[in-house]
């Protein structure tokens, strides 16, 4: 009987082990985000000491996206879990309620929100907040103390890591910003599909117009497109851009309607694969804002 008892308890601690092994086992973390943008920006403050993971995946229209099992997989064995909020991972929150126990931080917290303007969901908070790199600098730290809290030693590798990152943003897009301030405020409209761009608009000082307020509404309807087309007429708007995950063809309608530029495509929810050209957080900025300010610069 003594011996049987021994033995059940052995084969009960190896379950124990088994079942933790591929935590036990990996010498770094591992940080599981909603979206490719987080997971870059997670990765660059964490660096080697994490593996970090998106569920969605590169390209992807991140509203409405729909995961599979084998998205969801990826989460179960996560020691920190990264997201957004501001509402736009409403398709993640359904699952995340089976994994309350693992550690989790919201990076939007102490983000002032802008209100959606109109649509389905006016007054909800635009989500897109990383695209002013003033916010961009809360994301990193809060990434920065959700790391900290988990791997309290490795603590002042992670804010030094964040310190250089927040720099090297600032160094990057700050030319491009005092280009753009540049430009007589009456030229300064940034015209797009969706209303993803409120938050670079800020940033840069601009007017914004837009075609629909969220991928997740109505999308390019004559009444939209006519909306827009009055105020560009109204206001001598030279140029239109349109983000990358939706069709190109409302901003090409309406500028060939009002004879005005297509500007270009740009970049905002999700980022390329390895050999793309946003394949980071910076590169997708340093392009959006870079072809903004070309689109304004040419039609000057």
């Amino acid at each position: 009987m003594r011996n049987l008892l021994i033995n059940l308890l052995c084969f009960n601690i190896i379950l124990l082990l088994f079942a933790n092994v591929s935590a036990a086992s990996r010498d770094s973390l591992k940080v599981i985000t909603t979206f490719t943008i987080l997971a870059d920006m997670a990765q660059n403050v964490a660096g080697d000491l994490a593996i970090v993971e998106s569920i969605t995946k590169p390209g992807a229209e991140i509203h409405d996206y729909q995961p599979t099992p084998k998205d969801i997989s990826k989460v179960k064995d996560a020691d920190l879990i990264l997201w957004n909020g501001f509402n736009l991972e409403i398709w993640f929150e359904k699952f995340f309620v089976n994994f309350k126990n693992i550690p989790s931080a919201i990076l939007t917290k102490n983000v002032v929100p802008i209100p959606i303007k109109y649509g389905d969901y006016k007054g909800k908070p635009n989500p897109h907040a990383w695209m002013n790199i003033e916010n961009a600098a809360i994301y990193i730290d809060n990434i920065e103390k959700a790391l900290s809290k988990i791997d309290k030693k490795n603590e002042k590798i992670y804010k030094l890591n964040a310190k250089n990152y927040k720099q090297e943003i600032i160094k990057n897009i700050s030319p491009i910003k005092d280009k753009i301030l540049s430009i007589p405020t009456n030229k300064r409209w940034l015209v797009t599909c969706e209303g993803a761009f409120s938050y670079l608009a800020e940033y840069y000082d601009m007017k914004e117009l837009f075609i629909w307020p969220t991928n997740s509404g109505t999308m390019g309807t004559p009444k939209q497109v006519k909306n827009v087309i009055d105020v560009i007429n109204n206001n001598q708007i030279e140029v239109i851009f349109c983000e990358s995950t939706v069709s190109q063809k409302p901003a090409l309608q309406i500028a060939k309607e009002t004879n005005i530029s297509y500007g270009g495509m740009l970049y905002v929810d999700s980022l390329s694969t390895k050999n793309g050209s946003v394949s980071t957080y910076l590169d997708l900025l340093k392009k959006t804002s870079l072809t903004i300010m070309e689109g304004l610069l040419f039609n000057e």
